[in-house]
Formats: C-alpha cells, structure tokens, sequence
C-alpha cells in the first residue's frame, strides 16, 4: 500500500482558499477515484470536491469550518502502489506513512496558519488566509490594525467580508476627518424590538455574500433604468409551435430565456459599450459576450452562471447550456468557472409574475436586463388598409445601466435594439 496526500485544488482562476463546509466521507471510508469527498466553499461558490486517487480515506487532516490555501494537503488516502492512478500524481516527500498518519487536523491547521503568519509578522493567535493577507497588504494595513478587526468567522477569523467592511468603514472615517464632519453610517444602530411570536432567522453564507454585494454595487455605481415594451408575439407563436417537436427532439423544455440571450448578444454586438467594466479612471472595453443568468435557488438564493461567448452559439446550442447551466446550479454542481468572466447580465423577473423590474448590476459589470411576464394586450397594429387593434404578446424589458459611464442615450438606444431583435424573429426559423 501506498500514501498519497490530497491536496486542496485550484477551483477558479480567481481562487486562492476555501471553507472546508462538509465531510461526505469518514476516516477509513473506501473511496473511489473521482468520488465527492468534501464540499468546499469559496467567495464565487459551493461545490463538491472529488477524491483524486481511489483507495481507503485512512486520515482528514482539515476541520469543518476552516479555511484552506490552494495546495495545502487536506486529506491522506491510502491506494494500492501498483495502482496506475499514481502515476504523474503528487508524491509527499520525505515523509513515511507513519509521518503523514500522524499529523492531526489541529496541527495542519497550525501548520498552514504558522506559515502564513510568518510572511505577514502577525503577532495575534488568529488563523488569517492568504486572501486576506493579500488585501491587508494591498490595502497598507499593519500587523497591529489587522489585528483589531472584528471577525466574524469561526473562531473569530477575519474574512472578506470584513475586510471589506472594514475598509469601507476606514475610509469614510478618513473622508469625515478631513472635512471636520461626522462619519455617515450605512447601518445605523436601530434597536429592534421582538415579540414572542416573531422568528428570528440567520443568514445562511450565500445569503450574507448576496447582501454584501448589492450592497456594494449600489455604492459603486450610479443606478439608472430604462423600460422598453416589447411585442414578443412571433417568438410566442413559433415557440407553441416547435416546443414539443423540440422536447421529442432534445429531450428537454425549450423556454423563452434562449431568445433573450441571442437578443441581447446581438444587441452588444451593436453597442460594444455596453460590455464594458470600470477600473478607477479606466474603461475597460471586453471583447467576449459573456451572458450571466441568474438562476433561483430552492433555498430562495439566486445564484448567477455565465454562458460564454453567447454570440457563438445557435438558439439550441443556447437553449441546451442554459438548460444545463439551471439545472446544475439547483443542485449545487456548479464549478467556480461557471460564475465568473460575466460581461452582462439578464434576469427573467417575469418568472415569478413580475411585469418590470429595477434589477441590481452585477460588478463589475455596468448593465443588467430584467424582462418582465408576457402578457396578452390589446394593441393598435398599421396595416396597408389602415390601424387596427389586436391581441398580441407584450413584455417590458427593464435596463438598469451605470450612469458613470453610460449615458441615457446609450443605455436606452441598447434596450430599444433588444426588443426590436425579439419584435423582428422570424417565423421560419428552423430548429
């Protein structure tokens, strides 16, 4: 028999730790390769982790709850030494079988946290991880201010969030210095009463990261909506039309959401300026149509995955990866790759009965669309005999746009482009 130590994996370009939320597998637990061993959480997403090697789960060297770098060995599996699995895999060196069995969790935990506090000289006795060190040094706080910021992880760890909280706070206490006046609170200490008949409910993670950055993004930009009406009554027809042609076909629903996003490609395609994102006094233009959708979880959560270069794919090609997209992102399988990399944003608020909407962007985006339920109206069509009025299928689509950097003309002209590709579908498209 062999050891083999499995390692903490990069799980997003963006990724530097993660939470060690669940345990799936116990100590001495058969395993096979490839199997979910643990969930892990990161600041983009919770996702299962698969075991690289199959053999017996002989020791966990990380707790539940804590924070670990990428790489850092979080596990040691025992397989069979012929096992052709091992090959070009990751050796521990200089270390025995009874060496690697014997380090506990608590150690690895102080191992990992010793090394980084080494880097950073902290001279307090909390854990602090990689990214948090990196914006304490990004940011020029000292040992001795990092070690005063309350945290609000276990055991007191101080995380992003806080940072952020911190630094937000930090900088409104030096803005109000200066001009000799009081710092203004964005939560304001309100004392709340309760009754016995109320219930008070805790955020969950996800819940706590939503929060933050709405509020985060109606601080950094300058929220402005514009509402166009749309006629969707030749996709309403067309889609009646193929849709269980299509579900035979594919296996699977086609839903209004492809045609939003073909629309919406297109439309950037006409108005780069739109897939845009601000850095400072920089305007950085993407060449990718990355379309973010955002997805509602059972647990009331929204979740936001991206398709990738939308404007590439075919109203199926479209259809099949939102399919997948939704449905992987319900049962948490979704990687952190899936979340990121978003140049523009839709969210389909007719879902839920809502007819427009004034959505929050997505940072560092500067423009999301909310379309709105479909709706029978009655409306006055021009016809070569004169104006008539007649049935068809309204929608209001809802474009919040940053005022900072798109102006009213742009954001409206981009808007009015959607609706008029949605309007212009043409009826003898083949699926």
């Amino acid at each position: 028999m062999a050891i083999v130590e499995m390692l903490m994996p990069k799980m997003g370009e963006s990724i530097i730790e993660g939470t060690i939320l669940t345990w799936l597998k116990k100590e001495g637990d058969n395993i096979d390769q490839d199997e979910s061993v643990l969930e892990v959480a990161t600041d983009k997403v919770d996702t299962e982790v698969p075991s690289t090697h199959g053999g017996i789960l002989k020791k966990i060297l990380v707790k539940e709850g804590e924070i670990v770098a990428v790489g850092a060995p979080i596990a040691i599996i025992e397989v069979e030494e012929e096992s052709k699995s091992l090959e070009g895999s990751p050796q521990p060196k200089d270390k025995s079988k009874e060496e690697l069995l014997a380090v506990a969790p608590a150690q690895t935990s102080t191992i990992i946290s010793k090394e980084t506090k080494t880097e950073s000289e902290i001279n307090d006795d909390r854990f602090y991880s990689p990214l948090v060190l990196s914006i304490a040094k990004e940011e020029k706080i000292s040992t001795a201010e990092l070690s005063t910021i309350p945290g609000t992880g276990k055991d007191g760890r101080v995380s992003k969030q806080d940072m952020l909280a911190y630094l937000k706070d930090r900088s409104k206490k030096d803005i109000s210095t200066s001009q000799n006046i009081p710092a203004f609170s964005a939560s304001p200490n309100v004392e709340l009463s309760f009754s016995g008949q109320d219930e008070i409910i805790e955020m969950d993670r996800m819940r706590r990261m939503i929060a933050q950055r709405m509020v985060d993004s109606k601080r950094i930009s300058a929220h402005v909506t514009s509402f166009v009406e749309a006629d969707m009554t030749n996709i309403v027809l067309w889609r009646n039309k193929v849709k269980d042609v299509y579900k035979k076909k594919e296996g699977e629903a086609l839903t209004f959401t492809p045609f939003f996003i073909q629309a919406v490609a297109r439309a950037i395609k006409d108005f780069p300026m739109i897939n845009i994102s601000v850095d400072g006094e920089k305007i950085i233009k993407r060449k990718n149509i990355n379309v973010g959708v955002a997805v509602a979880l059972p647990t009331g959560n929204l979740i936001v995955p991206v398709i990738k270069n939308a404007d590439l794919l075919n109203l199926t090609g479209l259809s099949k990866k939102i399919n997948d997209l939704a449905n992987r992102a319900r049962i948490n399988k979704l990687s952190p790759d899936e979340l990121v990399g978003g140049t523009y944003t839709v969210s389909n608020v007719g879902s839920f009965g809502n007819v427009m909407g004034t959505p929050i962007i997505m940072q560092p985006q500067v423009a999301i669309l909310a379309v709105g339920a479909i709706q029978k109206k009655p409306a006055v069509i021009e016809t070569p005999t004169g104006d008539v009025i007649a049935i068809r299928h309204k929608m209001f689509l809802s474009h919040s746009y940053d005022h900072r950097v798109v102006d009213g003309a742009l954001g409206g002209m981009f808007v009015r482009r959607v609706a008029d590709y949605l309007e212009a579908f043409d009826l003898n498209t083949e699926i």
